[in-house]
């Protein structure tokens, strides 16, 4: 599977809206082999609910959610 190579995009899940949004790292995503879609790893013991936002990771040291 996919997992082995770094991903594509973080995982968040977004509270709020605009600049007063709060984003939580949730986990990762990696695209299929096909390119038609992504396999998500969500965080062992997270319970998730709410709209999740997949963006490509920034630089380390950069903060997200602009």
């Amino acid at each position: 599977m996919a997992e082995s190579k770094m991903p594509s995009h973080d995982a968040f899940v977004v509270s709020g809206d605009g600049r007063k949004a709060t984003w939580t790292r949730i986990g990762a995503a990696w695209p299929n082999d096909d390119g038609k879609g992504f396999n998500i790893v969500i965080a062992p013991g997270l319970a998730v609910s709410g709209k999740i936002v997949l963006r490509e990771p920034k630089p380390q040291g950069d903060q997200e959610g602009d």
